[in-house]
């Protein structure tokens, strides 16, 4: 292929791409119940985490890894919304008997995130990008 070719194909990608991403996208509308409405406020997503962290065998776990539960609770408290959000759907998608390791190391990895992005000052060897 010449390089002009070339230019010529990926300028396509490129337009063929803009126009794709451009087009609208259908929307559905529904009535949603009370309960479903309520299942996705913020609330339920902080409570949702705090009964995990209530739960006897994560308590066992927590304090055998050196972990203070008060302490884990009074983090989940911290987080905002979005966060909260975030860590709530990311343990819902853990499967099940997964251990808690894997609630620890998702929390780290969004304390880390929020650190970089300068949203929260967690660990001393992260910078921010702002």
């Amino acid at each position: 292929m010449t390089h002009g070719r070339i230019v010529r194909t990926v300028a396509g990608a490129v337009i063929a791409g803009l126009l794709a991403s451009t087009m609208p996208v259908p929307v559905q509308a529904r009535v949603v119940s009370t309960e479903e409405a309520l299942a996705a406020t913020p609330a339920s997503d902080r409570a949702a985490l705090e009964a995990l962290l209530a739960r006897d065998d994560v308590r066992a776990r927590l304090e055998a890894l050196g972990v203070d539960p008060q302490q884990a609770v009074e983090r989940v408290q911290a987080l905002d919304d979005q966060q909260a959000r975030e860590l709530a759907a990311r343990i819902d998608e853990l499967p099940a008997g997964a251990g808690i390791v894997g609630a620890i190391l998702t929390i780290f990895i969004v304390l880390l995130i929020t650190d970089i992005l300068g949203f929260t000052k967690v660990y001393p060897f992260t910078r921010s990008i702002r």
